[in-house]
C-alpha cells in the first residue's frame, strides 16, 4: 500500500491554468472574465450609491480582477513575456471598464456621490500606510493560496479583504460628481492594492522556488530574457504609492489631533458661556468649529488663548449660531 504523502504545492501547470488567459480555453476564460467584471462593477457602483456594505462585499466576491493581477505576478516569476503583457492589458482594460461603469451609474443619481455624504466613498478616498499593510498581508495570502492546494479555500476571504473593483467604482462616481481629489484618492487605493499583490507575490514565489521549478515547464515557450525589469517596475510602483500614502497618513494624524484639541477646548469654553459644540471639521483648507447657544455672542479672546495654550496652531473658522427658545401655551385662548 502506497502511503507516500502528496505534495502540498500546486504544479506549475495548475497555477498557469488558474491565472493565465491562453491555450485552447482562452476565449472562454476571457468571456467569463469580462462578464463577471461588468456585473461586479454594476453591483459595486450600485452598492456604493446605496451605501450598502453587504452589496459592496458581494461585488468583491464576484469581481475577477485578482486573476490577471496574479497572472502578472506569476508571469513575472516565470519570465513569460506574452502572458505578462496579456495580464497587464486585462488589468488596465478591466480598471477602465469599472471606472466607466461607475461614471454611468453616477449619471443616474441626481445627488453627487462624494465622501461628505456617502460613507462608502469616504472609506476609499483617503488611503494611508495602514491600507498598504493590509494589502501586503492580503497579497501574501493570495499568493500562498495559488501555490499551495491546502490553502486555496481561503480565496473567497482574500477577495473580500482586498479592495479592487469598489475603489474603481468610486473613481467613476466621484469623477461624475466633479470631485477630482477624491477620485485620485480612490485610484491611489487601487494602485496600492495591485502593487502590494504583485510585490508580495514575487516574494512568495521566490520562497517556494517556483521559478527554479518552472524552468522545464516553460521550456520551448517564448520567454523574456530575465524578470528583473518587471521586478524593478513593481518595486517602483510600491515606492511611488508609499510617498502619497505617507503624506496622507501624516495629514490624517495631524487632523485627528487638531480635531481632538478643538473638541476639548471649545467644549470647555462653550460650557462656561452656555454654548454647545455642534461640529468640528479639519482638512487641507483649515479647521471649522461650529457652536450654538443663547445671545449675546460671547467674546472669542478666551477661546483663542485657550487654543494657543493647548498647542493648537493655524486658523480656525468659528461659526456661532444663536439659538432662541420660547414657551408656547397652546391651551390658552
Amino acid at each position: 500500500m502506497d502511503v507516500t504523502p502528496q505534495p502540498i504545492e500546486n504544479s506549475i501547470d495548475h497555477m498557469r491554468d488558474a491565472v493565465f488567459f491562453d491555450g485552447i480555453e482562452r476565449s472562454h476564460r476571457l468571456s467569463r472574465f469580462w462578464t463577471l467584471l461588468v456585473l461586479a462593477s454594476v453591483i459595486a457602483a450600485a452598492g456604493v450609491v446605496a451605501q450598502s456594505t453587504a452589496t459592496v462585499i458581494g461585488a468583491m466576491i464576484v469581481a475577477p480582477m485578482m486573476i490577471p493581477i496574479q497572472g502578472a505576478m506569476l508571469s513575472t516569476v516565470l519570465a513569460d513575456r506574452a502572458n505578462l503583457l496579456r495580464s497587464v492589458a486585462l488589468i488596465v482594460g478591466g480598471a477602465l471598464t469599472a471606472v466607466a461603469i461607475g461614471f454611468v451609474v453616477g449619471l443616474a443619481d441626481p445627488v453627487p456621490v462624494v465622501a461628505a455624504t456617502n460613507s462608502e466613498v469616504a472609506g476609499r478616498v483617503s488611503p494611508g500606510l495602514i491600507d498598504m499593510l493590509a494589502a501586503l498581508a492580503t497579497g501574501v495570502v493570495a499568493s500562498i493560496a495559488l501555490v499551495r492546494r491546502d490553502i486555496s479555500d481561503t480565496l473567497p476571504g482574500v477577495a473580500i479583504s482586498i479592495s479592487l473593483v469598489p475603489p474603481l467604482s468610486v473613481v467613476g462616481l466621484t469623477l461624475e460628481s466633479a470631485s477630482f481629489d477624491e477620485a485620485l484618492g480612490a485610484l491611489l487605493l487601487f494602485v496600492t492594492n495591485v502593487a502590494a499583490i504583485l510585490a508580495t507575490g514575487v516574494v512568495v514565489m521566490t520562497i517556494y522556488r517556483v521559478r527554479g521549478d518552472a524552468t522545464l515547464a516553460v521550456s520551448g515557450m517564448r520567454r523574456a530574457a530575465h524578470p528583473r525589469r518587471a521586478v524593478i517596475v513593481i518595486v517602483a510602483m510600491l515606492l511611488v504609492v508609499v510617498v502619497p500614502l505617507t503624506f496622507s497618513t501624516v495629514s490624517f494624524v495631524q487632523n485627528a489631533s487638531s480635531s481632538s484639541i478643538l473638541q476639548t477646548v471649545a467644549g470647555q469654553w462653550g460650557h462656561e458661556h452656555g454654548w454647545d459644540v455642534v461640529s468640528v471639521a479639519t482638512g487641507s483648507n483649515g479647521a471649522t468649529l461650529r457652536l450654538t447657544g443663547p445671545l449675546p455672542v460671547p467674546s472669542m479672546s478666551d477661546l483663542k488663548s485657550d487654543l494657543r495654550s493647548a498647542g493648537f496652531s493655524g486658523g480656525v473658522r468659528v461659526e456661532l449660531v444663536p439659538s432662541v427658545s420660547k414657551n408656547l401655551d397652546v391651551s390658552a385662548g
